[in-house]
Order: C-alpha cells, then sequence, then structure tokens
C-alpha cells in the first residue's frame, strides 16, 4: 500500500475517533444545539431584513432577534406553563381520591356502568369491561402520578436547554452561513445533492413548524374550551395537552377527549358528551383536514403513514421534540435514498410489475381469443 493511502486512511480513522469522542463528551448539549440551528434557519429572513435596516450590525441584529423571542413568546408560554402546571397538580390531588375509589371498590364501577342507556346489552360483558376498565384506571392513575412528580426535574432541564439554545443562536444568526458552509465543504457531495439535503431540511422543518404551532394552538383552544363548557376540571391543562397530540396523524387530540367522552357518559353527564362531540369531534376534528394541506402544503412530500410513524418514533426517542425532528429525519430518509437511486441509475436494473390476474398468464386472453376466432 503506498505511504499517501496509509496516510489518508489513519487521518479518516483519527479524525472518525476524535468525532465520536467529541459528540459523546458534548452529548447533552446536542438537542439544543441542534433547535438553535433550526431556529436559527427559520428566522435567518427576519434577521437578514433586520441587519439591513441596522446598516449592517449583524450582532446587533441577533441580539435584538434573541430579545424578541424572549418577550414575545417565551413570555406569554413561561404563563401559560405556570397555568398548566397549577391544573395538572390539581387535576392530579382531585382525580386520585376517585381512581382509589374505583380500584379498591369494583361495585362503584358497576353502579356507573348501570346508568348507561344500553346496560342491558353490556350486562353479558360487565367483568370483562370491569377488569379493563380497572387496568385502564390504573394506567392512567400511574400516569398522572410519575408525571407530576417529575415534572420539576423535566421544567429545570428545558430550562438549562433554552439557555443554551438562545446562547448558541446568538452566534448562528450572525455566523451561521460561514459555519453552513464548512460543513457542506466537508461533505464528499456533490454540490446539486448538498443543495437538495438542504433545501429538503428546510421545507419540511418549516412546514412541520408551521402546522404544528398553528393547528395544534387552535386545535388545543377549542378542545380546551369544549371541555370548560362541559365542566371538566383544569381545561387550560387538558387544553394544552391536546395542542400537543394534535400533531400525531389520525389520533389527534381523541386521544384525550375520547376517553373523557366515555368517562362522561358513564358518569351520565350525557349533555359533556354531546359538547364533546360536536365541538371536539365536529369543529377541532375537522380543523386538521381543512387547514393541515393550506398550512403545510406539499413542502413535506410524505405520505401520510410516513408522517405518523416518524412522528410516533421521533416522540419516542427525543421526547416531545420528535414532533419536528421526526418528521425532517424521515424527509432526509427519502431524500438519500432518492440521491442514491439518481447516482447509481446505471447500476440499478429496471423492474417491471407483472399482476396476473386468476392464474392466467401474460398473453393467455389473447391466445384464448385467438383460438375462439380460429
Amino acid at each position: 500500500m503506498k505511504p499517501e493511502a496509509v496516510n489518508k486512511l489513519v487521518l479518516l480513522a483519527l479524525v472518525l475517533f476524535i468525532s465520536v469522542v467529541f459528540l459523546s463528551m458534548i452529548q447533552q448539549f446536542l438537542m439544543p444545539l441542534f433547535m438553535a440551528g433550526l431556529f436559527s434557519a427559520m428566522l435567518s429572513p427576519a434577521h437578514d431584513w433586520l441587519t439591513k435596516r441596522l446598516g449592517g450590525k449583524e450582532r446587533l441584529a441577533s441580539m435584538l432577534t434573541i430579545l424578541a423571542i424572549v418577550f414575545l413568546v417565551l413570555g406569554p408560554l413561561s404563563i401559560l406553563i405556570g397555568i398548566v402546571v397549577a391544573q395538572a397538580i390539581s387535576v392530579g390531588h382531585s382525580v386520585t381520591p376517585f381512581v382509589q375509589e374505583l380500584m379498591n371498590e369494583p361495585t362503584t364501577m358497576s353502579r356507573y356502568l348501570e346508568k348507561l342507556p344500553f346496560y342491558q346489552e353490556l350486562l353479558p360483558y360487565r367483568n370483562f369491561i370491569l377488569g379493563r376498565a380497572g387496568e385502564l384506571v390504573g394506567i392512567v392513575s400511574n400516569f398522572l402520578v410519575n408525571s407530576l412528580s417529575s415534572m420539576t426535574r423535566l421544567t429545570v432541564s428545558a430550562v438549562f436547554g433554552l439557555i443554551i439554545m438562545l446562547y448558541v443562536m446568538f452566534y448562528f444568526l450572525s455566523m451561521g452561513d460561514v459555519l453552513l458552509r464548512k460543513i457542506l465543504y466537508f461533505l464528499p457531495l456533490q454540490d446539486k445533492d448538498e443543495q437538495r439535503l438542504l433545501q429538503r431540511f428546510t421545507s419540511v422543518a418549516r412546514a412541520t413548524i408551521k402546522g404544528t404551532l398553528i393547528i395544534g394552538l387552535m386545535q388545543g383552544s377549542i378542545c380546551g374550551l369544549a371541555f370548560a363548557l362541559a365542566g371538566i376540571q383544569g381545561p387550560v391543562f387538558w387544553g394544552t395537552v391536546m395542542a400537543v397530540t394534535s400533531v400525531i396523524p389520525a389520533f389527534g387530540t381523541a386521544i384525550v377527549w375520547g376517553p373523557a367522552l366515555v368517562i362522561l357518559a358513564v358518569l351520565g353527564d350525557f349533555q359533556g358528551v354531546a359538547i364533546l362531540v360536536v365541538v371536539c369531534g365536529l369543529v377541532a376534528g375537522n380543523l386538521d383536514n381543512l387547514l393541515r394541506p393550506r398550512l403545510v402544503g406539499k413542502d413535506t412530500e410524505m405520505h401520510d403513514i410516513f408522517v405518523l410513524f416518524s412522528t410516533l418514533g421521533g416522540i419516542s426517542m427525543f421526547g416531545i421534540l420528535g414532533i419536528i425532528i421526526g418528521p425532517i429525519i424521515a424527509a432526509l430518509f427519502i431524500t438519500t435514498w432518492e440521491i442514491y437511486g439518481d447516482s447509481f441509475r446505471d447500476y440499478l436494473p429496471d423492474v417491471e410489475l407483472i399482476f396476473k390476474t386468476n392464474n392466467v398468464p401474460p398473453g393467455g386472453k389473447e391466445q384464448q381469443g385467438a383460438e375462439s376466432e380460429d
């Protein structure tokens, strides 16, 4: 092996080793760094406009942009989080005695079931329903207790990550172009492929954030109002939860208001059931179908099944931020394979699918027709 080849192999191994060690060292800061880069790319047009207005002072424009985020976004958001936490604690305290009563006295659940208008039809399945209801109640109880107990730790971690994100955004806004050119220079890809990946990243990120914020805010507000009209405690808390779940395709806010509807029906509150069906089911449920195509458009260029599994997988891997990161990774996955297909087109075989009907071989009908004519 030539000395130059050995030198390059050793250098490549050294680069990979040092990179892995460095990324492992800053692992806890990778998510704030990623979000800082993402939001910096989203706010880049506003920063450029502000820089021109300030006579080319990029650092001052970056500082004003960060201050605008703090006062216009984080200020109201912190107030909302305070209300949500207070109502979450209140909901936890009020739900716990009710849950304990249902778990310790099965006859209580039976009394609630007897109030249903179709109780006679459910009577043969009474024991099965009671068993499954007990399991569901236990799961909900454990979820509330565990969520409330870890809320303080998550809040401190979120605030720390937010400070780092804002600090990094200050530098990304003023020198992000230089850093991006460096990263693209070190990637051994053609410029058109790099631009394709970059355009795909920014378009999907923009579409996901736009659709998530606007649709989530509207659906959460409408469903929270429905909970308030139905007399359910903690409407702001439940509205916030539904704003988060609204990003999950096919299920959305129904993950929250569906069980609430069942509980109201068991309790005999059919007025509340009607409110949830009309406001949450008909109004908020159709809001996503009406607004998402107009707000998001075709920027994601992904099938609904990709959006569903990338969102759920992103949440399971990255937490709440997976709502944004999951679809971005899925879009980059699709784009990478498209680039692979274009680059290796000369080496990939042509594929033709032949669909057979009733086990008739290709040309069978034509042959039979020819025989009948003869």
